[in-house]
């Protein structure tokens, strides 16, 4: 019955972001039995990027009618995603600074803006509108992130709870988001980020893109070795992009590796290809190079070349964990290490001690320490969070 029903992955792959680009390649591989369909809330192609062709869901419900479906959110922090914020991350950068400065600060015009654009009326659209179709017979959160849903709105919070307890199958990423809904009477499973399983699955794909013309010249360059190193556009103003290249000299100096510069994203608030050229300028010496590629396999492949990840994107880190290497995660400027996603995640998974994300000031230190942990246990955590993984998908979905 199961191959006759289509399986919906429903999640954020319909815009550039490493992790939301990566996440459907992993359970589509579990689910590879079952007749899968990728939606998202409009529609796009980013199989330029490495991505897949993406349905728009309320076209796709439209479609399927009175149909049976399986339906599977895709990882990612999708619980606090409002509409506001799915809306502006689906324009291109131009159209979403424009837009930003209109209504950054009128919540009713924002809201009803962002609501029009996606043709939804939810405030927490990733999450499956209700009703939308008409015959679900399972609605599943794998792995989904949600660690400052108690810092919401009430009502997008509510609403969140009430989408959550129709659900059949529900698993977070982390302690802190399933403590949340445990207080607000959500049960809900602890799963490892499914982005744990990237190497396992996509290995020799990863790797034959080492061999291609870019990758291929960006290692002959750092012969002895690189560390992979992406940051936020919020480390964009000029104070903090100095106290980057400080602390990123530290680094080279004392290692002797290069550091290669990449971006996590395109999508508008994720990541400024200016600010990496002005950090590159900043340094002016050939211990530091931009890998400008999107292409997520690409990006896959500098990780799991280089000697250690630094970086703000929590899917580095823990692409970099599944290839058993050290990684730092680096807080935003004036973000607490208790409000990180990164720390939400390590703390669940990793063992207790090092510091899962640091402040800047704090980052050539840390990555000494990161670097001085023992192989064999890196790769004693990528095993346990990989069987961890396999072992939490929904057995219902086939």
């Amino acid at each position: 019955m199961h191959r006759d029903c289509p399986l919906i992955l429903f999640g954020a792959f319909d815009r550039h972001n490493f992790g939301d680009l990566l996440l459907p390649h992993i359970v589509a591989h579990r689910f590879a039995r079952r007749q899968l369909t990728y939606a998202g809330l409009v529609q796009r192609d980013l199989r330029g990027d490495g991505g897949h062709r993406i349905e728009a869901i309320t076209r796709l419900a439209a479609a399927v009618g009175a149909s049976p479906v399986d339906i599977l959110h895709v990882g990612g922090e999708i619980l606090t995603c409002s509409a506001w914020e799915a809306a502006v991350m689906l324009l291109p950068t131009a159209a979403a600074r424009s837009i930003i400065a209109q209504l950054d600060t009128q919540l009713p015009e924002r809201t009803a803006w962002a609501q029009a654009l996606l043709g939804v009326t939810d405030r927490v659209p990733y999450l499956l509108p209700a009703q939308l179709f008409a015959n679900a017979r399972h609605v599943a959160y794998q792995a989904v992130g949600g660690f400052d849903l108690d810092r919401t709105a009430p009502a997008m919070r509510a609403e969140v709870v009430v989408k959550l307890k129709s659900a059949t199958h529900i698993s977070v990423r982390d302690q802190h988001t399933q403590a949340i809904l445990s207080a607000c009477g959500v049960t809900s499973a602890l799963a490892p980020d499914p982005a744990v399983m990237v190497a396992e699955l996509f290995g020799a794909q990863i790797e034959a893109r080492c061999r291609r013309s870019k990758l291929a010249a960006l290692l002959s360059a750092f012969p002895g070795g690189y560390i992979a190193v992406q940051f936020a556009a919020e480390f964009g103003d000029d104070q903090t992009l100095m106290q980057l290249a400080s602390q990123i000299q530290r680094i080279t100096q004392s290692t002797g590796f290069g550091v290669v510069l990449f971006r996590a994203g395109a999508a508008p608030w994720h990541d400024d290809l200016c600010c990496y050229r002005r950090l590159v300028a900043l340094r002016q010496d050939t211990s530091i190079a931009l890998f400008t590629s999107l292409n997520l396999w690409d990006i896959c492949a500098v990780i799991a070349r280089s000697r250690a990840f630094i970086g703000s994107s929590l899917h580095g880190s823990i692409v970099a964990a599944a290839y058993a290497l050290p990684c730092l995660g680096l807080l935003r400027p004036r973000e607490l290490p208790q409000t990180s996603k990164q720390t939400a995640f390590w703390s669940t998974w990793s063992p207790a001690g090092l510091p899962a994300a640091v402040p800047i000031e704090a980052l050539a230190d840390g990555m000494r320490e990161a670097m001085a942990t023992d192989p064999g246990e890196r790769a004693k955590l990528s095993k346990r969070l990989v069987d961890a993984c396999r072992a939490s998908f929904p057995s219902d979905l086939g």
